[in-house]
């Protein structure tokens, strides 16, 4: 926010560690064997009136936000890549709230089935209303 009260396009509500299990690769065995995934997620939201108000339903509710992520990343659809099922999340949390102006998703999958020793593979999509 700015001086004078003036609304700020730096506002974001932070969900970060979204971890849930899903069926979601190219490889067969990702198909048929879930495998967890971790999702984190910045949201451009007009934070002004929340601040003011100190009423929730003056904001987003992450809550409702990172049940989303999860019915998504869980959910029965699968994706082969995550590049669809992270630009599916944001298209999801998009739809949740008008007041998202934009979202980034940071999605890794925790156990990717390499042939080298690696933590975690993932991939950060921005969309926009």
């Amino acid at each position: 926010m700015t001086a004078g009260g003036a609304t700020s396009p730096d506002d974001r509500i932070e969900l970060r560690g979204i971890r849930c299990v899903g069926t979601h690769g190219v490889l067969a065995e990702e198909q048929e064997r879930a495998q967890p995934f971790e999702v984190d997620l910045d949201l451009a939201v007009d934070l002004h009136r929340a601040g003011d108000s100190d009423a929730l339903e003056d904001t987003v509710d992450y809550g409702a936000v990172a049940h989303v992520v999860a019915s998504t990343v869980s959910g029965p659809r699968s994706f082969a890549l995550l590049e669809a099922l992270a630009r599916q999340v944001a298209d999801d949390v998009l739809a949740l709230d008008i007041r998202i102006s934009s979202v980034t998703v940071a999605l890794r999958k925790l156990r990717p089935p390499l042939a080298v020793d690696i933590e975690t593979v993932g991939i950060r999509v921005v969309r926009y209303r």
